[in-house]
């Protein structure tokens, strides 16, 4: 069988400029499930990180390290369920598999990246999805954010088992999501778009006792 070559692939912009504007995907919960407001009280605050780009990379860890070092000035993570963050933590690359990992930047991004990635890697053998539209960010903090994760997932987020820089796909409720933790203080949800209304209020009614608050 003789090696095929990389295939050509025509870039999008799946965001052009429009006169409708993008609504976040929790733009409904937040009309019928209400926002409530962040107080003293709040020992838990949520906020969503609305449409940021999200990409896919899959293919050699070696050659796509190289590419995403060229172009975003930061290297693929070196262990599994781990992430690596650019200086001002604004850009995030997680391991999801052996082949596979996630890059979040800034919304916008996405684009230019795609296309600066698959300049640098040529004909390499590789994939690029960007799932920007289908998934969406969501971050806990507060010092009672562990305790409602403990509410809500099998996954231990103790410290000792879950530490900084420390990200894998786990249940949720009853959803399937990828839970993060890239500070200290903060913990972060990557989940698609269809669960987001339901981990939203599911969050809602978990955090209530904390007296949740929803940043905007």
């Amino acid at each position: 069988m003789s090696d095929c070559t990389a295939t050509r692939a025509n870039v999008y912009d799946v965001r052009p400029k429009t006169e409708v504007p993008a609504e976040s995907p929790l733009a409904w919960s937040y009309h019928t499930s209400g926002r409530p407001s962040v107080s003293q009280k709040s020992r838990v605050v949520l906020r969503e990180r609305a449409m940021a780009g999200h990409l896919i990379l899959r293919g050699g860890a070696i050659v796509l390290d190289e590419a995403v070092r060229g172009v975003l000035g930061f290297g693929l993570p070196a262990r599994p369920n781990t992430l690596s963050l650019s200086d001002d933590g604004a850009r995030s690359i997680q391991w999801l598999s052996p082949d596979e990992w996630l890059v979040i930047v800034p919304g916008g991004e996405e684009f230019t990246l795609e296309r600066q990635l698959r300049e640098a890697l040529g004909d390499a053998h590789y994939a690029i999805v960007n799932v920007s539209g289908g998934q969406t960010l969501l971050e806990l903090e507060g010092d009672k954010a562990r305790e409602l994760l403990m509410k809500s997932t099998p996954y231990d987020v103790h410290p000792d088992a879950f530490p900084v820089g420390k990200g894998v796909t786990t249940v949720f409720a009853k959803a399937n999501l990828i839970l993060r933790r890239p500070t200290e203080t903060r913990w972060e949800l990557v989940l698609r778009r269809s669960f987001a209304d339901y981990c939203y209020r599911w969050l809602l009614d978990a955090g209530a006792e904390y007296a949740i608050g929803v940043e905007k």
